[in-house]
């Protein structure tokens, strides 16, 4: 064999032979956690489950628990929950530290799911809505009593007319869906005097304008309906509009949810009574926060309520 092709062939079996020695020395410091582009080592993998329908609450959820996982080095990977699937039941298996679910399934579907994660020994939060359970899983978010008697103060007529009250609430918001009850408890207990009528409760779908069409249907076959809360920023903004084209303004008191731009707005030109507002980022920051403490000390607040605030013509 003439010396140059041995030459190469020593030379290119190096080149191969160091190829080989970088690709298994990635691959260890990978599974190990101890190679790093740049930065500290991650401390933790945490899992967050939200409904499928994002909106502009869960999405302040999201970037709360971001800011939290930045501040302990963690990693948060966002995950949806379909109805007609059973990533929850799949979660234990994802190898993440931790996971952090915003059920909103039917209770029992969501309580065998959420059983399946904690019998594993995974660290859980559930946050929005709470399931009922044996040994309760540690909650993050806002007492739905309280939201409800809030909208209750907001809904109440000052000049003493008999309150026709409806209560819309959407799958844009299934938390306070899912304690429906607990929301209709509070705003009786604020205003149950002047309830002329029983609550009638409505549902809109993940459509932002499906509460256009619900008003119309509802002042055409309940026209002595007076007095409308709204469980949904979307649907305030949506129903807001429906009023001034419908001019049904001040004869048809609303009760807004959330705190955009547009629904202050609809306050200061007095179309809208007030509305609630809840901090969604301080959930996402909380949970996070109490995932990392439960995770690291095996302890943690078996409950965080993140408040309610109301705005109206007056606090503007």
């Amino acid at each position: 064999m003439k010396l140059p092709l041995r030459i190469g062939i020593i030379f290119f079996g190096l080149v191969s032979l160091a190829a080989f020695i970088v690709s298994v020395s990635m691959v260890v410091g990978l599974y190990t956690g101890r190679f790093r582009d740049d930065g500290p080592d991650i401390n933790y993998h945490f899992a967050l489950y939200l409904p499928d329908n994002r909106n502009s609450f869960f999405n302040e959820i999201i970037a709360g628990a971001e800011r939290a996982a930045a501040e302990l080095n963690a990693v948060i990977t966002i995950h949806s929950i379909d109805p007609a699937k059973n990533e929850l039941e799949m979660a234990p298996y994802t190898g993440a530290d931790g996971f952090i679910v915003c059920p909103y399934l039917e209770d029992s579907l969501a309580r065998r799911q959420l059983d399946r994660i904690s019998g594993r020994n995974s660290p859980l939060v559930i946050i929005n809505h709470t399931v009922p359970n044996d040994q309760p899983w540690p909650f993050i978010g806002t007492n739905n009593f309280d939201v409800g008697r809030r909208m209750g103060f907001l809904a109440e007529n000052k000049n003493d007319d008999p309150i026709h009250l409806a209560v819309v609430y959407s799958d844009k918001s299934p938390g306070i869906f899912g304690e429906r009850e607990l929301v209709e408890m509070g705003i009786t207990a604020a205003i149950g005097g002047s309830l002329a009528s029983p609550i009638m409760g409505l549902k809109t779908n993940i459509n932002p304008m499906d509460a256009e069409a619900l008003l119309y249907r509802l002042f055409r076959d309940e026209p002595r309906i007076n007095t409308i809360i709204f469980t949904d920023a979307n649907d305030t903004i949506a129903a807001a509009q429906t009023l001034v084209d419908m001019n049904l303004v001040g004869k048809v008191r609303i009760t807004g949810f959330g705190d955009d731009e547009v629904i202050l707005e609809y306050i200061r030109k007095g179309i809208i009574a007030g509305t609630v507002v809840t901090n969604p980022d301080r959930i996402g920051y909380e949970a996070v926060r109490s995932l990392a403490s439960l995770r690291s000390t095996g302890y943690t607040s078996a409950s965080i309520d993140t408040g309610v605030r109301v705005v109206d013509g007056g606090s503007l």
